[in-house]
């Protein structure tokens, strides 16, 4: 059984997770540190949204999270508070444009908070560009306009969801200026291992800023390869806690629906969802080689993708079509990914600078694709355009894995090794922008980000 372990975690690189169980677990909530990429960041200013209400402060200091979001998309580069032109603002009409004109801020985002009756909090923002026109000459009058505020929003919340709700404002704020949908208001599921509690491993789920983390399950037995669905309410994974590798799914809202859906004798590992949620592939050895199958969610049938006889087929992701897979094989001499049509049984390399190619995804636009790259025996995040098969590496740190697009393709976040611990990492796909998410103790490795949040 342990020959098993390791070769599953030579083939699928060191992916890990399992579920249920809502215990918050703020002694391994992770850190964001912001290591490089911010010289070339839009300025833009977030004053603190004004509080009414019963207690002396509002429940989370939403400002302060959504310039955390703007900062760590590496697009752009809040102001410190203390540096702000205006402290007071928190409206449209109040904000003096001239003044930060002068400060060259681009865009300035103001808002209120005010706690209702039912004791529910209506929370009211602005999002004001700077240098936008004010006035315009129409039928030869000069007229005053109203271009300045590219947004404006007002929302009920209930005060526990405030810190959450405020992503979604960052969302909001980060769309209107780049033209690109934001991806805060979502989450990320990872395993920690601290090898000095009785059950070590942990699969987690967190904001993704690492904030608010929840433990979903304890395990003493590795638990690997978390896989969202497509609609965010199930998690697929592999679980050791039988003494051999099989594949659940499991409800994150419904507590004890959890499906044993794989385990046949040897290799059930890499589960993935379709982008529609009703079939799910994954690598299985049933029939004496590691191989890529479809298991259909409605009728529960196998069907074998891959028909190598020799070689080992893993780590398939889906097109965004859904029509076709990538997947990690060495059936060329080393780990190589390959595209094959579900119509056909015909593969396809994609991969070819490197003697070493693994864990790869497509961008939302199926653009670029993104993966570890072994050049020279170091391991890195890498991508590579789809249509010239150029690469690019994005990542300076050593034996990544396990890389995870956000679901706007914006971002990466992945494992990797910083002063001798295992950490996550986070990359922009144009590798401008780096920060690191390491926990206060133990190990964190095989993150997945989550799609969209209905």
């Amino acid at each position: 059984m342990n020959r098993l372990k390791n070769k599953l975690r030579i083939i699928l690189g060191f992916c890990f997770a399992v579920l249920v169980n809502t215990a918050i677990a703020e002694e391994i909530k992770l850190d964001f540190v912001i290591s490089g990429g911010m010289d070339n960041a839009r300025p833009v200013a977030v004053i603190p949204f004004s509080w009414k209400g019963t207690s002396v402060n509002a429940p989370s200091d939403v400002a302060a999270v959504i310039g955390a979001d703007l900062r760590r998309s590496g697009r752009f580069n809040p102001q410190a508070r203390y540096e702000l032109a205006q402290q007071d603002a928190h409206r449209y009409e109040d904000v003096n444009l001239e003044l930060w004109k002068e400060k060259g801020i681009e865009a300035v985002v103001v808002g209120s908070i005010e706690e209702q009756p039912d004791g529910r909090l209506k929370v009211s923002y602005d999002l004001v560009d700077v240098f936008q026109k004010q006035q315009e000459i129409r039928n030869g009058e000069l007229v005053n306009v109203d271009r300045n505020r590219l947004d404006s929003y007002a929302a009920f919340v209930q005060p526990k969801d405030l810190r959450f709700h405020s992503h979604r404002i960052a969302d909001r704020v980060y769309e209107k200026l780049t033209g690109e949908r934001g991806a805060f208001a979502t989450r990320i599921a990872y395993v920690s291992v601290d090898r000095t509690q009785a059950k070590p491993f942990r699969l987690m789920v967190a904001d993704s800023d690492g904030h608010a983390p929840q433990t979903l399950f304890t395990s003493t037995e590795s638990i690997m390869s978390p896989a969202w669905s497509p609609d965010a309410q199930k998690l697929a994974y592999v679980s050791f806690e039988n003494g051999r590798s099989e594949v659940y799914i499991q409800n994150l809202y419904v507590a004890g629906k959890r499906q044993r859906v794989a385990a046949f004798e040897g290799i059930n590992s890499a589960p993935s969802f379709s982008p529609d949620g009703r079939r799910l592939a994954l690598t299985l050895s049933r029939d004496g080689n590691a191989e890529i199958y479809i298991l259909d969610l409605t009728s529960y049938r196998f069907s074998r993708i891959t028909h190598t006889q020799s070689s080992i087929e893993t780590e398939a992701s889906w097109t965004p079509d859904g029509q076709s897979l990538l997947y990690t094989s060495d059936r060329g001499r080393g780990p190589q990914i390959y595209k094959q049509n579900l119509a056909s049984t015909r593969a396809q390399r994609v991969t070819w600078e490197g003697n070493y190619n693994a864990s790869a995804s497509l961008t939302p636009d199926g653009k670029t694709m993104v993966l570890i790259n072994r050049t020279n025996g170091i391991f890195h995040v890498a991508v590579q355009d789809v249509e010239t098969n150029s690469m690019q590496t994005l990542t300076k740190t050593s034996l990544d894995e396990s890389p995870s697009l956000a679901p706007n393709g914006s971002m990466v976040i992945y494992a990797t090794v910083y002063q001798n611990r295992q950490v996550l990492s986070v990359v922009s796909t144009d590798g401008r922008f780096k920060a690191r998410l390491p926990s206060k103790q133990g190990e964190v490795k095989a993150p997945v980000w989550s799609p969209y949040l209905n």
